[in-house]
């Protein structure tokens, strides 16, 4: 399901007809996005292949950033499959297929870091934070604002 999809308060009827919408220069998608509207959409690489759906959106408190999309990948009607925290800065919104675009294929999404439902990791360590960001190639946002 999409973010348009799931718009109960009509936060992105503006958005239908504006330029951004269209290709325009404003960047992709609506600038502001309720967070629960993305729980459940699906992330596709560039060729297209469907890499899974987004489970949760961390949040980094201190800041108010959007740090971490969980994305559960894998695995068939939910079982065995596995989770994985995937760098905010790391995902482009697809607002033609509604949907996130993640440039990796399903290969190194199978050998990236992951965790099982119930054991989570410390996303608050640093050390777990720079392995992730290391493995998609991205750089954490500077937490002093």
């Amino acid at each position: 399901m999409n973010y348009e999809n799931r718009d109960h308060l009509g936060m992105y009827k503006s958005f239908q007809n504006s330029p951004s919408s269209l290709g325009g220069d404003d960047g992709p998608g609506p600038h502001l996005m309720g967070a629960e509207t993305l729980i459940g959409n699906s992330v596709a690489n560039k060729l297209g292949e469907n890499l899974g759906d987004i489970k949760e959106i961390m949040l980094d408190m201190r800041t108010g950033r959007v740090s971490y999309a969980v994305l559960e990948f894998g695995g068939f009607l939910g079982l065995g499959s596995k989770l994985f925290a995937v760098p905010w800065s790391a995902l482009t919104l697809d607002t033609i297929e509604k949907r996130f675009v993640l440039d990796a294929n399903k290969e190194l999404l199978e050998n990236a870091p992951g965790f099982e439902k119930d054991n989570w990791p410390d996303m608050a360590d640093a050390m777990w934070e720079k392995d992730i960001h290391d493995f998609y190639g991205t750089q954490p946002y500077n937490r002093t604002l």
